[in-house]
Protein backbone atom coordinates (compact mmCIF):
# COMPACT_ATOMS: atom_id res chain seq x y z
CA UNK A 1 0.00 0.00 0.00
CA UNK A 2 1.49 3.05 -1.60
CA UNK A 3 1.62 6.48 1.18
CA UNK A 4 -0.57 8.58 -1.15
CA UNK A 5 -3.52 5.75 -0.68
CA UNK A 6 -3.02 6.16 2.97
CA UNK A 7 -3.28 9.26 3.04
CA UNK A 8 -6.26 9.59 1.12
CA UNK A 9 -7.75 6.54 3.12
CA UNK A 10 -7.63 4.42 -0.10
CA UNK A 11 -5.87 1.90 1.90
CA UNK A 12 -7.60 -1.52 2.49
CA UNK A 13 -6.76 -4.10 5.17
CA UNK A 14 -7.31 -7.91 5.01
CA UNK A 15 -10.52 -8.81 6.65
CA UNK A 16 -10.30 -11.00 9.64
CA UNK A 17 -12.95 -14.05 10.37
CA UNK A 18 -14.21 -13.35 13.53
CA UNK A 19 -15.25 -17.26 13.87
CA UNK A 20 -11.63 -18.28 13.34
CA UNK A 21 -11.38 -21.17 16.51
CA UNK A 22 -7.20 -20.46 16.27
CA UNK A 23 -7.52 -16.59 16.25
CA UNK A 24 -10.01 -17.15 18.84
CA UNK A 25 -7.27 -19.25 20.84
CA UNK A 26 -4.55 -16.76 20.21
CA UNK A 27 -6.88 -13.21 21.47
CA UNK A 28 -8.29 -15.73 24.17
CA UNK A 29 -12.23 -15.25 23.39
CA UNK A 30 -14.75 -17.67 23.92
CA UNK A 31 -17.89 -18.56 22.77
CA UNK A 32 -20.82 -20.33 24.36
CA UNK A 33 -19.76 -22.69 27.47
CA UNK A 34 -16.27 -22.30 26.05
CA UNK A 35 -14.06 -21.27 22.93
CA UNK A 36 -10.77 -22.73 22.59
CA UNK A 37 -10.16 -26.17 24.32
CA UNK A 38 -6.86 -27.64 25.29
CA UNK A 39 -6.13 -30.58 23.04
CA UNK A 40 -4.12 -31.90 25.91
CA UNK A 41 -7.11 -32.11 28.43
CA UNK A 42 -9.60 -32.76 25.80
CA UNK A 43 -7.55 -36.12 24.59
CA UNK A 44 -7.29 -36.97 28.82
CA UNK A 45 -11.08 -37.40 28.32
CA UNK A 46 -11.59 -41.71 28.68
CA UNK A 47 -13.99 -41.96 25.48
CA UNK A 48 -11.73 -39.22 23.64
CA UNK A 49 -8.54 -41.29 24.70
CA UNK A 50 -10.34 -44.66 23.73
CA UNK A 51 -11.30 -43.50 19.64
CA UNK A 52 -8.18 -42.08 19.37
CA UNK A 53 -6.42 -45.43 20.54
CA UNK A 54 -8.86 -47.61 18.21
CA UNK A 55 -8.58 -45.90 14.82
CA UNK A 56 -4.85 -45.29 15.17
CA UNK A 57 -3.61 -48.41 16.33
CA UNK A 58 -6.20 -50.88 14.70
CA UNK A 59 -4.89 -48.50 11.11
CA UNK A 60 -1.65 -48.64 12.20
CA UNK A 61 -1.69 -52.36 12.82
CA UNK A 62 -3.25 -52.85 8.78
CA UNK A 63 -0.64 -54.06 6.39
CA UNK A 64 0.21 -50.83 4.75
CA UNK A 65 1.99 -52.20 1.23
CA UNK A 66 3.71 -50.22 -2.27
CA UNK A 67 2.44 -52.70 -5.13
CA UNK A 68 3.29 -52.72 -8.38
CA UNK A 69 1.27 -52.89 -11.21
CA UNK A 70 1.61 -55.53 -13.78
CA UNK A 71 1.46 -55.47 -17.54
CA UNK A 72 -1.63 -57.97 -17.23
CA UNK A 73 -3.62 -55.31 -14.80
CA UNK A 74 -2.57 -57.23 -12.06
CA UNK A 75 -0.60 -56.66 -8.84
CA UNK A 76 2.19 -57.34 -7.11
CA UNK A 77 4.39 -56.02 -3.94
CA UNK A 78 7.14 -53.59 -4.61
CA UNK A 79 9.60 -55.40 -1.81
CA UNK A 80 12.29 -54.60 -4.00
CA UNK A 81 11.82 -50.67 -3.31
CA UNK A 82 13.39 -48.78 -0.36
CA UNK A 83 9.22 -47.34 0.21
CA UNK A 84 8.17 -50.68 0.90
CA UNK A 85 10.92 -51.32 4.22
CA UNK A 86 9.73 -47.51 5.19
CA UNK A 87 5.69 -48.45 5.63
CA UNK A 88 6.13 -52.23 6.06
CA UNK A 89 9.37 -52.34 8.76
CA UNK A 90 11.35 -48.82 9.75
CA UNK A 91 9.90 -46.07 9.73
CA UNK A 92 13.30 -44.53 10.09
CA UNK A 93 16.25 -46.29 12.19
CA UNK A 94 14.90 -45.14 15.62
CA UNK A 95 11.11 -45.92 15.04
CA UNK A 96 9.02 -48.99 13.74
CA UNK A 97 6.61 -48.33 10.79
CA UNK A 98 3.91 -49.20 13.32
CA UNK A 99 5.18 -46.32 15.77
CA UNK A 100 5.46 -43.74 13.05
CA UNK A 101 1.96 -44.40 11.09
CA UNK A 102 0.32 -44.47 14.99
CA UNK A 103 2.26 -40.81 15.80
CA UNK A 104 0.91 -39.33 12.79
CA UNK A 105 -2.75 -40.72 12.83
CA UNK A 106 -2.95 -39.54 16.52
CA UNK A 107 -1.38 -36.09 15.73
CA UNK A 108 -4.35 -36.20 12.29
CA UNK A 109 -7.55 -36.86 14.31
CA UNK A 110 -6.43 -33.97 17.46
CA UNK A 111 -4.59 -31.27 15.61
CA UNK A 112 -5.99 -31.90 12.36
CA UNK A 113 -2.80 -32.20 10.60
CA UNK A 114 0.30 -34.41 10.88
CA UNK A 115 3.49 -33.95 9.46
CA UNK A 116 6.80 -36.07 8.30
CA UNK A 117 9.91 -34.73 7.30
CA UNK A 118 11.11 -36.84 4.33
CA UNK A 119 14.38 -38.31 3.46
CA UNK A 120 15.47 -39.04 -0.34
CA UNK A 121 18.23 -41.30 -1.51
CA UNK A 122 20.21 -40.78 -4.88
CA UNK A 123 17.68 -42.64 -6.78
CA UNK A 124 14.81 -40.46 -6.10
CA UNK A 125 13.21 -42.60 -3.58
CA UNK A 126 12.06 -42.33 -0.45
CA UNK A 127 14.65 -43.91 1.93
CA UNK A 128 13.17 -42.59 5.88
CA UNK A 129 10.25 -40.99 7.41
CA UNK A 130 10.34 -38.70 10.69
CA UNK A 131 7.17 -37.73 11.80
CA UNK A 132 6.90 -33.64 13.25
CA UNK A 133 5.30 -32.54 15.92
CA UNK A 134 2.43 -30.13 14.42
CA UNK A 135 2.92 -27.61 17.04
CA UNK A 136 6.06 -26.89 15.84
CA UNK A 137 5.50 -26.67 11.98
CA UNK A 138 4.39 -23.56 10.13
CA UNK A 139 2.64 -23.62 6.71
CA UNK A 140 3.50 -20.84 4.29
CA UNK A 141 1.65 -20.95 0.71
CA UNK A 142 3.95 -19.27 -2.39
CA UNK A 143 2.70 -16.99 -4.85
CA UNK A 144 3.34 -20.55 -7.08
CA UNK A 145 0.87 -22.16 -4.93
CA UNK A 146 3.29 -24.33 -3.92
CA UNK A 147 3.82 -24.99 0.37
CA UNK A 148 6.46 -24.61 2.28
CA UNK A 149 6.76 -25.64 5.95
CA UNK A 150 9.12 -23.78 8.95
CA UNK A 151 9.89 -26.30 11.26
CA UNK A 152 11.37 -24.77 14.64
CA UNK A 153 14.11 -27.30 16.19
CA UNK A 154 14.27 -28.43 19.37
CA UNK A 155 17.45 -25.64 20.27
CA UNK A 156 15.49 -22.69 18.67
CA UNK A 157 16.96 -22.74 15.03
CA UNK A 158 14.30 -22.85 12.05
CA UNK A 159 14.81 -25.04 8.90
CA UNK A 160 12.65 -24.25 5.85
CA UNK A 161 11.83 -27.48 3.79
CA UNK A 162 10.25 -27.59 0.32
CA UNK A 163 6.65 -29.59 -0.63
CA UNK A 164 8.55 -32.31 -2.12
CA UNK A 165 10.00 -32.83 1.52
CA UNK A 166 7.27 -33.22 3.81
CA UNK A 167 4.75 -35.56 4.21
CA UNK A 168 1.69 -33.44 4.79
CA UNK A 169 -1.37 -35.21 5.98
CA UNK A 170 -4.65 -32.93 6.76
CA UNK A 171 -8.00 -33.88 8.40
CA UNK A 172 -10.16 -31.86 6.32
CA UNK A 173 -9.13 -29.03 4.51
CA UNK A 174 -9.43 -24.97 6.13
CA UNK A 175 -11.38 -22.47 3.64
CA UNK A 176 -7.56 -21.80 2.72
CA UNK A 177 -7.28 -25.03 1.22
CA UNK A 178 -4.10 -25.69 3.02
CA UNK A 179 -4.26 -26.44 6.33
CA UNK A 180 -6.49 -29.10 7.94
CA UNK A 181 -9.37 -28.37 10.71
CA UNK A 182 -8.80 -29.75 14.07
CA UNK A 183 -11.65 -32.32 14.97
CA UNK A 184 -11.24 -30.89 18.49
CA UNK A 185 -11.75 -27.13 17.74
CA UNK A 186 -14.75 -27.77 15.45
CA UNK A 187 -16.49 -29.85 18.14
CA UNK A 188 -15.05 -27.36 20.81
CA UNK A 189 -18.62 -27.14 22.42
CA UNK A 190 -19.06 -30.95 22.59
CA UNK A 191 -15.38 -31.01 24.43
CA UNK A 192 -15.77 -28.09 26.41
CA UNK A 193 -19.48 -29.52 28.10
CA UNK A 194 -17.39 -32.78 28.56
CA UNK A 195 -14.41 -31.10 30.52
CA UNK A 196 -16.97 -29.31 32.15
CA UNK A 197 -18.51 -32.29 33.54
CA UNK A 198 -16.09 -34.14 33.90
CA UNK A 199 -14.53 -31.20 36.59
CA UNK A 200 -18.13 -30.75 38.05
CA UNK A 201 -17.59 -34.78 38.70
CA UNK A 202 -14.03 -33.61 40.44
CA UNK A 203 -15.35 -31.31 42.60
CA UNK A 204 -18.33 -33.56 44.04
CA UNK A 205 -15.45 -36.87 44.53
CA UNK A 206 -13.47 -33.98 46.47
CA UNK A 207 -15.69 -33.26 49.09
CA UNK A 208 -17.35 -36.81 49.32
CA UNK A 209 -20.58 -35.86 47.62
CA UNK A 210 -21.70 -34.18 51.10
CA UNK A 211 -24.65 -32.34 50.10
CA UNK A 212 -24.42 -28.25 50.48
CA UNK A 213 -27.57 -25.94 52.03
CA UNK A 214 -28.47 -23.47 54.45
CA UNK A 215 -29.53 -23.69 58.03
CA UNK A 216 -32.78 -21.55 59.10
CA UNK A 217 -33.78 -20.34 61.92
CA UNK A 218 -36.77 -18.80 63.30
CA UNK A 219 -35.29 -15.77 65.12
CA UNK A 220 -32.24 -14.04 64.62
CA UNK A 221 -29.34 -14.98 65.94
CA UNK A 222 -26.02 -13.68 66.62
CA UNK A 223 -22.61 -13.69 64.82
CA UNK A 224 -21.09 -15.77 67.93
CA UNK A 225 -24.13 -18.05 68.08
CA UNK A 226 -23.86 -18.18 64.09
CA UNK A 227 -20.04 -18.89 64.07
CA UNK A 228 -20.11 -21.92 66.57
CA UNK A 229 -23.28 -23.72 65.10
CA UNK A 230 -21.30 -23.56 61.36
CA UNK A 231 -18.29 -24.92 63.38
CA UNK A 232 -20.56 -27.42 64.79
CA UNK A 233 -22.09 -28.57 61.86
CA UNK A 234 -18.71 -28.72 59.56
CA UNK A 235 -16.71 -30.95 63.05
CA UNK A 236 -20.03 -33.45 62.93
CA UNK A 237 -20.11 -33.40 58.42
CA UNK A 238 -16.48 -34.05 58.66
CA UNK A 239 -16.69 -36.29 61.27
CA UNK A 240 -15.18 -40.29 60.59
CA UNK A 241 -17.67 -41.68 63.03
CA UNK A 242 -20.26 -43.94 61.63
CA UNK A 243 -23.36 -41.39 62.22
CA UNK A 244 -21.62 -38.81 60.30
CA UNK A 245 -24.53 -38.47 58.19
CA UNK A 246 -27.16 -37.74 61.14
CA UNK A 247 -27.81 -34.21 62.29
CA UNK A 248 -29.87 -33.47 65.06
CA UNK A 249 -31.52 -29.67 64.50
CA UNK A 250 -33.51 -27.88 67.22
CA UNK A 251 -35.36 -24.44 68.43
CA UNK A 252 -37.30 -24.62 64.93
CA UNK A 253 -34.17 -24.73 63.07
CA UNK A 254 -34.64 -25.96 59.61
CA UNK A 255 -31.97 -27.45 56.63
CA UNK A 256 -32.58 -26.34 52.56
CA UNK A 257 -30.17 -27.72 50.08
CA UNK A 258 -29.41 -25.45 47.50
CA UNK A 259 -27.02 -27.96 45.50
CA UNK A 260 -28.53 -30.24 42.81
CA UNK A 261 -27.47 -34.13 43.45
CA UNK A 262 -26.22 -35.69 40.65
CA UNK A 263 -29.78 -37.78 40.30
CA UNK A 264 -31.80 -34.64 40.29
CA UNK A 265 -29.48 -32.81 37.42
CA UNK A 266 -29.61 -36.53 35.58
CA UNK A 267 -25.73 -35.97 35.81
CA UNK A 268 -25.08 -39.74 34.99
CA UNK A 269 -27.31 -39.72 32.00
CA UNK A 270 -25.99 -36.03 30.64
CA UNK A 271 -22.20 -37.47 30.65
CA UNK A 272 -23.07 -40.83 29.20
CA UNK A 273 -24.79 -38.59 26.32
CA UNK A 274 -21.87 -36.82 26.06
CA UNK A 275 -19.84 -39.84 25.60
CA UNK A 276 -21.85 -40.60 22.46
CA UNK A 277 -21.09 -37.33 20.79
CA UNK A 278 -17.69 -37.59 21.31
CA UNK A 279 -17.96 -41.02 19.79
CA UNK A 280 -19.86 -39.42 16.75
CA UNK A 281 -17.03 -36.89 15.95
CA UNK A 282 -14.62 -39.07 15.11
CA UNK A 283 -17.29 -41.71 13.60
CA UNK A 284 -16.34 -44.44 15.93
CA UNK A 285 -19.30 -46.95 17.16
CA UNK A 286 -20.15 -46.66 20.99
CA UNK A 287 -19.77 -50.78 21.42
CA UNK A 288 -16.09 -50.32 20.06
CA UNK A 289 -15.37 -47.50 22.07
CA UNK A 290 -16.62 -49.20 25.51
CA UNK A 291 -19.96 -48.60 25.85
CA UNK A 292 -22.26 -51.30 26.04
CA UNK A 293 -25.14 -49.95 27.62
CA UNK A 294 -27.62 -51.30 24.82
CA UNK A 295 -24.92 -53.80 23.39
CA UNK A 296 -25.85 -56.88 22.53
CA UNK A 297 -24.06 -59.38 20.46
CA UNK A 298 -25.73 -59.04 17.44
CA UNK A 299 -25.07 -55.42 17.49
CA UNK A 300 -21.69 -55.63 18.59
CA UNK A 301 -20.15 -57.89 15.67
CA UNK A 302 -22.27 -54.89 13.20
CA UNK A 303 -20.58 -52.34 14.97
CA UNK A 304 -17.38 -53.79 14.59
CA UNK A 305 -17.78 -54.32 11.41
CA UNK A 306 -18.87 -50.19 11.01
CA UNK A 307 -16.02 -49.26 12.41
CA UNK A 308 -14.37 -50.79 9.21
CA UNK A 309 -16.62 -49.32 6.83
CA UNK A 310 -17.13 -46.03 7.67
CA UNK A 311 -14.34 -45.00 9.67
CA UNK A 312 -11.08 -46.67 9.44
CA UNK A 313 -12.03 -46.86 5.74
CA UNK A 314 -12.36 -43.40 4.78
CA UNK A 315 -9.34 -41.98 6.95
CA UNK A 316 -7.23 -44.79 4.57
CA UNK A 317 -8.56 -43.71 1.82
CA UNK A 318 -7.07 -39.82 2.75
CA UNK A 319 -3.58 -41.32 4.04
CA UNK A 320 -3.64 -43.40 0.92
CA UNK A 321 -3.75 -40.43 -1.83
CA UNK A 322 -1.76 -38.11 0.27
CA UNK A 323 1.13 -40.71 0.40
CA UNK A 324 0.97 -41.34 -3.01
CA UNK A 325 1.35 -37.77 -3.42
CA UNK A 326 3.71 -36.96 -1.55
CA UNK A 327 5.97 -40.15 -1.36
CA UNK A 328 6.24 -41.16 -4.84
CA UNK A 329 7.28 -38.67 -8.00
CA UNK A 330 5.13 -38.30 -10.42
CA UNK A 331 6.67 -40.88 -13.15
CA UNK A 332 6.83 -43.12 -9.60
CA UNK A 333 2.81 -43.09 -9.79
CA UNK A 334 1.99 -44.61 -13.03
CA UNK A 335 3.82 -48.06 -11.76
CA UNK A 336 3.45 -47.75 -7.81
CA UNK A 337 0.66 -47.10 -5.48
CA UNK A 338 0.38 -47.32 -1.93
CA UNK A 339 -2.66 -49.00 -0.10
CA UNK A 340 -4.15 -50.45 3.28
CA UNK A 341 -5.11 -54.30 3.06
CA UNK A 342 -8.02 -53.55 5.47
CA UNK A 343 -9.05 -57.63 3.98
CA UNK A 344 -8.58 -58.73 7.26
CA UNK A 345 -10.88 -56.99 9.39
CA UNK A 346 -13.70 -57.81 7.41
CA UNK A 347 -13.13 -61.48 6.84
CA UNK A 348 -15.28 -62.19 10.06
CA UNK A 349 -14.46 -65.35 11.94
CA UNK A 350 -13.38 -68.50 11.54
CA UNK A 351 -16.65 -70.24 10.06
CA UNK A 352 -17.22 -67.51 8.35
CA UNK A 353 -14.37 -67.38 6.58
CA UNK A 354 -13.86 -70.83 6.05
CA UNK A 355 -17.59 -70.45 4.33
CA UNK A 356 -16.33 -67.85 2.38
CA UNK A 357 -13.41 -69.73 1.21
CA UNK A 358 -15.40 -72.54 0.35
CA UNK A 359 -17.76 -71.23 -2.17
CA UNK A 360 -14.26 -69.24 -4.05
CA UNK A 361 -12.50 -72.71 -3.82
CA UNK A 362 -15.51 -74.57 -5.41
CA UNK A 363 -16.57 -71.50 -7.94
CA UNK A 364 -12.73 -72.01 -9.05
CA UNK A 365 -12.12 -68.54 -8.98
CA UNK A 366 -9.78 -69.02 -5.18
CA UNK A 367 -7.04 -71.32 -5.24
CA UNK A 368 -5.77 -73.38 -2.49
CA UNK A 369 -2.46 -71.79 -1.86
CA UNK A 370 -4.62 -68.43 -2.10
CA UNK A 371 -6.49 -69.89 0.42
CA UNK A 372 -3.80 -71.11 2.73
CA UNK A 373 -1.90 -67.60 2.39
CA UNK A 374 -4.64 -65.67 3.79
CA UNK A 375 -4.54 -67.93 6.88
CA UNK A 376 -0.95 -67.60 7.60
CA UNK A 377 -0.16 -70.82 6.20
CA UNK A 378 2.78 -72.39 4.01
CA UNK A 379 2.02 -73.08 -0.04
CA UNK A 380 1.88 -76.72 -1.09
CA UNK A 381 2.51 -79.21 -4.37
CA UNK A 382 -0.23 -77.97 -7.04
CA UNK A 383 -1.71 -76.05 -4.96
CA UNK A 384 -1.90 -73.38 -7.49
CA UNK A 385 -4.35 -75.35 -9.51
CA UNK A 386 -8.19 -74.12 -9.80
CA UNK A 387 -11.36 -76.07 -9.65
CA UNK A 388 -14.02 -76.41 -13.12
CA UNK A 389 -17.22 -77.29 -11.89
CA UNK A 390 -18.99 -79.45 -13.91
CA UNK A 391 -22.00 -77.48 -14.35
CA UNK A 392 -20.34 -74.49 -15.56
CA UNK A 393 -19.21 -74.17 -19.54
CA UNK A 394 -18.77 -71.35 -21.38
CA UNK A 395 -22.05 -69.90 -23.23
CA UNK A 396 -22.25 -71.87 -26.51
CA UNK A 397 -19.81 -73.97 -25.42
CA UNK A 398 -22.29 -76.99 -25.51
CA UNK A 399 -24.39 -76.22 -28.76
CA UNK A 400 -24.42 -78.61 -31.63
CA UNK A 401 -23.71 -77.48 -34.99
CA UNK A 402 -25.59 -78.93 -38.23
Amino acid sequence: MSLIDRILGREKRAAIQSDDPYLAEWFGLRGGIGGYVDPGRATGIAVAHACIAIVSQNLAAMPLNLYRRSDDGGRERATDHPLYSVLHDMANPSMTAFEAREALLASLMVAGNAFARLEWNGRGQVSALFPLDPGNVAVEKLESGRLRYRVSGSSGGVRIYLQEEMLHLRYRLARDGVMGLSPIQIARETFNLALTQQDTAGKQAAKSFLPEGALVFPNVIGKDQRQTVLDKLETKVNSDLATRGVLVLDGGTDWKSFSFSSKDAEFLESRKLTNMDICRIWGVPPTVAGITDNATYSNADQESRALVVRCLAPMARRVEQAMNASLLTTEGRKTLFVEHDLAGLLRGDMKARYDAYSVGRNGGWLSVNEIRGWENMPKIDGGDEYLSPLNMTEAGAGEVKE
